[in-house]
Protein backbone atom coordinates (compact mmCIF):
# COMPACT_ATOMS: atom_id res chain seq x y z
CA UNK A 1 0.00 0.00 0.00
CA UNK A 2 1.29 3.74 -0.74
CA UNK A 3 0.28 6.84 -0.04
CA UNK A 4 0.70 10.39 0.30
CA UNK A 5 2.28 12.06 3.88
CA UNK A 6 -1.06 14.24 3.51
CA UNK A 7 -3.00 10.98 3.04
CA UNK A 8 -1.10 9.53 6.06
CA UNK A 9 -1.53 12.89 8.30
CA UNK A 10 -5.16 12.73 7.56
CA UNK A 11 -5.55 9.16 8.19
CA UNK A 12 -3.25 7.75 10.64
CA UNK A 13 -5.07 5.16 12.52
CA UNK A 14 -6.38 3.77 8.99
CA UNK A 15 -3.44 3.12 7.90
CA UNK A 16 -2.02 2.01 11.35
CA UNK A 17 -4.74 -0.58 11.01
CA UNK A 18 -3.40 -1.25 8.04
CA UNK A 19 0.10 -1.60 8.63
CA UNK A 20 -0.19 -4.84 10.81
CA UNK A 21 -1.22 -6.95 7.76
CA UNK A 22 0.96 -5.07 5.15
CA UNK A 23 3.89 -2.46 4.96
CA UNK A 24 2.77 0.90 4.15
CA UNK A 25 4.86 3.11 2.06
CA UNK A 26 4.62 6.89 2.64
CA UNK A 27 5.18 9.16 -0.11
CA UNK A 28 6.82 12.74 -0.10
CA UNK A 29 7.13 14.52 -3.44
CA UNK A 30 6.15 11.17 -4.77
CA UNK A 31 9.09 8.94 -3.87
CA UNK A 32 8.69 6.54 -0.60
CA UNK A 33 10.07 8.43 2.05
CA UNK A 34 8.76 6.43 5.08
CA UNK A 35 7.86 2.63 5.52
CA UNK A 36 4.92 1.85 8.53
CA UNK A 37 4.74 -1.94 9.64
CA UNK A 38 3.49 -3.38 12.54
CA UNK A 39 5.78 -4.44 15.64
CA UNK A 40 6.01 -8.26 14.38
CA UNK A 41 7.30 -7.75 11.56
CA UNK A 42 9.64 -5.11 12.82
CA UNK A 43 10.98 -7.84 15.61
CA UNK A 44 11.17 -10.30 12.97
CA UNK A 45 13.82 -8.01 11.23
CA UNK A 46 15.25 -6.60 13.49
CA UNK A 47 16.25 -9.99 15.29
CA UNK A 48 15.01 -12.77 12.84
CA UNK A 49 12.22 -14.20 14.72
CA UNK A 50 9.00 -13.39 16.17
CA UNK A 51 8.28 -14.27 20.14
CA UNK A 52 4.85 -15.29 20.78
CA UNK A 53 2.73 -16.50 23.63
CA UNK A 54 2.15 -19.88 23.90
CA UNK A 55 -1.42 -19.36 24.24
CA UNK A 56 -1.32 -17.31 21.21
CA UNK A 57 0.00 -19.92 18.82
CA UNK A 58 -2.67 -21.66 16.37
CA UNK A 59 -3.23 -25.76 16.94
CA UNK A 60 -1.64 -26.57 13.78
CA UNK A 61 1.53 -24.86 14.66
CA UNK A 62 1.54 -26.56 18.03
CA UNK A 63 1.33 -30.18 16.26
CA UNK A 64 3.73 -29.18 13.78
CA UNK A 65 6.22 -28.76 16.75
CA UNK A 66 5.40 -31.36 19.02
CA UNK A 67 5.90 -33.76 15.72
CA UNK A 68 9.44 -32.24 15.08
CA UNK A 69 12.82 -34.40 15.71
CA UNK A 70 16.18 -32.49 15.97
CA UNK A 71 18.14 -34.33 12.94
CA UNK A 72 20.95 -37.38 14.50
CA UNK A 73 23.97 -34.87 13.90
CA UNK A 74 22.57 -32.82 16.77
CA UNK A 75 21.83 -34.85 19.22
CA UNK A 76 24.95 -33.55 21.24
CA UNK A 77 23.28 -30.45 22.05
CA UNK A 78 20.40 -32.43 24.49
CA UNK A 79 23.65 -33.65 26.41
CA UNK A 80 25.23 -30.38 26.48
CA UNK A 81 21.83 -28.85 28.01
CA UNK A 82 21.12 -32.08 29.70
CA UNK A 83 18.70 -33.47 28.44
CA UNK A 84 19.92 -36.53 27.21
CA UNK A 85 17.74 -39.62 27.37
CA UNK A 86 18.63 -42.36 30.20
CA UNK A 87 17.41 -44.91 27.92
Amino acid sequence: MKVSSTEFKNAIGRFQDAAMSQPVEITKNGRTHTVLISADYYELLTHGRIARRIEDIDPETLRAIAAAEVPAEYAYLDAELGLDDPD
